[in-house]
């Protein structure tokens, strides 16, 4: 996967029907570019399929931050990662013993946990520390 794959992704994570000629428009490649990078996509699994989430009436958005740790690789490299996740708010590189502070809305437990799980897989992840939101204040 490269970064239009992943471009792709988080625009259709965002909204599966999305018109092919609109990511097209904002991944800055072809129609058909775009839709061969789909099939392609569906073909290996990558895209499993498109469902529609339905919120259920009541219910909070988990809010969470992540402290990541990592071996090499630089903070750019994460965030472009990061960037197929529509629940990523926010990513902050960071000075101390973390290496990146990452913002998270997520719909549910269940699909915070997914996102978790694939952010613990990166290449060169070693360590994700999970803080979740009791209480917000805004001023």
């Amino acid at each position: 996967m490269d970064k239009f794959d992943q471009q792709i992704l988080a625009l259709l994570r965002a909204d599966a029907r999305l018109p092919v000629s609109q990511i097209a428009r904002e991944v800055s490649l072809s129609r058909s570019a775009v839709s061969e990078r789909i099939r392609q996509l569906e073909h290996s699994g990558i895209i499993s399929g498109y469902h529609a989430h339905v919120a259920v009436p009541g219910e909070a958005a988990i809010k969470v931050y992540l402290e990541l740790f990592y071996s090499g690789g630089r903070c750019e490299h994460y965030v472009e990662l990061m960037r197929v996740f529509p629940e990523v708010r926010r990513c902050s590189g960071i000075s101390g013993e973390t290496d990146m502070l990452v913002y998270i809305e997520a719909a549910s437990m269940l699909r915070f946990s997914e996102v978790r799980g694939e952010i613990e897989n990166f290449p060169g992840m070693q360590k994700v520390k999970t803080h979740m939101m009791v209480k917000d204040w805004t001023f």
